[in-house]
């Protein structure tokens, strides 16, 4: 994997999509909040439970964790898996209590940080370090399903690294800026959910011209067309 590669990939994403001004949320709390909720579902189910957990408290850890284990599990219903969602945000607010505050984690190393995350229940390593990220706006590379599907296809990896492996391989590449690192991975996120999809649309795809995969996929696709009118 060379930085050279890895770059020309973001340039022309940027070009395409644009800015993708991520995360959305208003504080570095919503980020954490969100990056618990996002987890097995779509960013427009988060959005509907954060603004029912908006009707019923305010979106900081103490009014969290004083709600009612119903009042929660409903709130974040639009979420999906409400009940072990509501026990993983409980936990997620009992720790930013314990730890003194997002004020305090700022002060954190960013090693310290991600680590102590880790020992948070429910999260792991993909949603630490999207709240590593986002939320404190450190330099760590979010490795996510978009990421091994796009890379893999590029050839750029073989798609069964494992989660460490694959950020290690990142970071190394790529200038430790957490500004570049935020929009990268917000725009393999777009990318990946607009063109390479799990059933790809290639011949829209921008990265066409340099992706090895193309070609082995378009003749599947042909030879798919021609079983089926075989058929008919």
């Amino acid at each position: 994997m060379k930085a050279r590669d890895l770059i020309a990939v973001y340039d022309d994403l940027l070009a395409h999509y644009g800015s993708r001004h991520w995360w959305p949320a208003d504080t570095p709390f919503e980020v954490m909040i969100g990056a618990v909720l996002t987890q097995n579902t779509a960013w427009t189910n988060v959005e509907r439970a954060l603004d029912r957990l908006r009707a019923v408290a305010a979106l900081e850890p103490r009014a969290i964790a004083a709600l009612p284990v119903n009042v929660l599990a409903d709130a974040l219903r639009p979420a999906g898996y409400y009940n072990v969602k509501e026990r993983r945000l409980r936990a997620l607010c009992a720790w930013v209590i314990e730890q003194g505050g997002v004020e305090a984690l700022q002060e954190r190393e960013t090693g310290a940080l991600r680590a102590a995350l880790l020992s948070v229940h429910g999260v792991g390593p993909e949603t630490a370090d999207d709240i590593v990220l986002y939320a404190f706006g450190r330099p760590v590379f979010v490795i996510d399903a978009y990421t091994r599907r796009l890379f893999a296809r590029l050839g750029f990896v073989r798609g069964q690294e494992t989660y460490e492996d694959l950020r290690a391989r990142f970071e190394r590449a790529l200038p430790p800026d957490a500004a570049l690192y935020n929009e990268y991975h917000a725009l393999i996120v777009q990318h990946a959910k607009m063109v390479c999809r799990t059933k790809p649309v290639c011949d829209t795809c921008l990265l066409r011209a340099c992706c090895p995969a193309r070609q082995s996929l378009g003749r599947q696709g042909r030879k798919t067309r021609s079983l089926d009118r075989k058929r008919v």
